[in-house]
């Protein structure tokens, strides 16, 4: 488990998930590996259902196995009840896979770890973390890969504040928190940004000139 845990946090990527009043927000470095790879191909934000998505930092060939098991597990849960899995369901469900990877010589943990954020119809807002271990738990604010501890410092500072975020306060602090623990600016073309709001929101990512919009208004508030 120590192997998948350290591989799991090895993308050199740090990714951010944070819930506000009304939404859910993840933000993670976008790292273009080759020139000649085309920047938007690189992505760690997949959408899963429209209500729900997931940022997930690790190995790519595991990371890749993931998502697909994601997305099959919610489109099964659909066909055989009739409505959308609820993030809490999905999240449990893909750390029961994960829990059975570790019983069994002949197979290995996913070096993965999934930040889930979605809506759910009772719930509102939701993020959860699944780890290789098989071990989830719901929370206001989380993070994952290199930087994990101290993007956690950042956001157990404002724990109190949180809940009451506005959309647009939520991918702002998740942006600053990210941009504090890297020690670094960014440019929209160096963000991933993804978010889903209010009960009937569809899970989106921001495009670069959104991002840079965010970045802008963060730089003025620091000015003020």
């Amino acid at each position: 488990m120590e192997y998948a845990f350290k591989a799991a946090s090895s993308s050199g990527l740090t990714g951010i998930a944070l819930r506000g009043k009304d939404s859910a927000v993840v933000v993670t470095q976008r790292k273009v590996p080759d020139r000649l790879v085309v920047p938007k191909s690189v992505s760690s934000v997949y959408t899963i259902t429209p209500k729900l998505g997931v940022l997930a930092t690790g190995m790519l060939a595991d990371v890749k196995s993931a998502v697909q098991r994601l997305r099959y597990e919610a489109a099964d849960f659909e066909f055989k009840y009739g409505y959308a899995v609820p993030p809490a369901v999905l999240a449990k469900r893909m750390a029961d896979i994960a829990q059975v990877n570790t019983q069994s010589a002949s197979m290995r943990p996913l070096a993965v770890v999934l930040l889930l954020v979605g809506i759910d119809d009772e719930k509102g807002p939701t993020v959860l973390k699944v780890d290789p271990a098989g071990h989830y738990l719901p929370f206001k604010g989380t993070a994952s890969g290199n930087k994990e501890q101290e993007a956690t410092n950042f956001l157990e500072k404002r724990v109190d504040a949180i809940d009451g975020y506005s959309v647009d306060e939520t991918i702002r602090t998740a942006i600053v928190c990210l941009g504090s623990v890297l020690g670094s600016d960014f440019r929209g073309n160096e963000l991933e940004v993804a978010f889903v709001q209010g009960r009937e929101g569809r899970f989106r990512s921001l495009n670069e000139e959104e991002i840079e919009e965010h970045l802008n208004a963060i730089a003025d508030d620091a000015d003020a």
